[in-house]
């Protein structure tokens, strides 16, 4: 799973300032930038924050989306409001398959630049969130699935996002111990050198499969870990960039790397 992340601008805004001009980059700062609600330090996901993602069609140039994929066949806002928290994340072992997902997998694809994710570990009956990231600092590319929605009543298109996941490596197996689940989940983290597939049209079932072969856990060789303080309850600081800090709990013992 993956329903809490950290989105820093800086991290956001690599892809575009990579590939962009001074005065595109302007542009991006002074006019989408303030559409968002960035910089997230924790973002849960049933608050549908407002990110920017990197799509299909615009693949070098940042879009204001909202997290929770709205398909087009939703037909209201208030069915939109008791569906919208089941398509936080898309499960990539079916995202050609669930009528949630299946035409935005085929024609909608995006990436998204965050610098983590929270996953919480399950100890004596408590919960500790960690946070996960790349050992170089570098920001991690997710894989996601976006879609324009139109309110008929106001005319109004709403961008939305799906993160994809995939089976946890080993490094999540240790920390995403929800006893409550089958097994642990990750976000599809792309490796920089073939994240840019993810974006590749898919005109026939070879296309397909090309894109199904990058749904797979990411090394986890290649992140890092730390506990934070609390995400939940009335411990939680808020959107603050102390939560994204080490905090150490004294009764917690662990090493996730063995």
């Amino acid at each position: 799973m993956c329903y809490d992340v950290h989105a820093s601008l800086k991290s956001q805004l690599k892809r575009a300032k990579h590939y962009g001009n001074k005065e595109a980059i302007k542009e991006i700062e002074e006019k989408i930038v303030p559409q968002t609600e960035l910089p997230l330090f924790h973002a849960q996901g049933q608050a549908h924050k407002k990110l920017l993602i990197y799509t299909d069609k615009q693949p070098e140039y940042p879009t204001v989306s909202t997290w929770g994929l709205v398909p087009s066949w939703v037909k209201d806002t208030e069915q939109l409001k008791k569906f919208w928290n089941n398509t936080l994340n898309a499960r990539g072992e079916t995202i050609f398959e669930k009528p949630s997902f299946r035409y935005s997998a085929k024609n909608r694809r995006c990436l998204i630049y965050i610098d983590g994710f929270y996953e919480h570990h399950h100890f004596n009956k408590k919960t500790y969130p960690f946070h996960i990231h790349r050992k170089d600092g570098e920001p991690l590319i997710l894989a996601g699935l976006w879609n324009e929605w139109t309110d008929k009543q106001t005319g109004e298109i709403l961008n939305t996002f799906s993160i994809v996941t995939t089976e946890g490596n080993s490094l999540l197996s240790g920390i995403h111990n929800n006893p409550r689940l089958k097994g642990p989940r990750m976000p599809v983290i792309l490796p920089d050198e073939i994240a840019d597939n993810w974006l590749n049209p898919i005109n026939d079932e070879l296309d397909q499969k090309a894109i199904q072969e990058l749904i797979r856990p990411y090394p986890d060789s290649e992140l890092d870990y730390y506990t934070v303080d609390r995400l939940r309850g009335k411990a939680y600081i808020g959107n603050k960039e102390e939560i994204t800090h080490k905090f150490e709990y004294e009764e917690l013992e662990y090493d996730f790397n063995d």
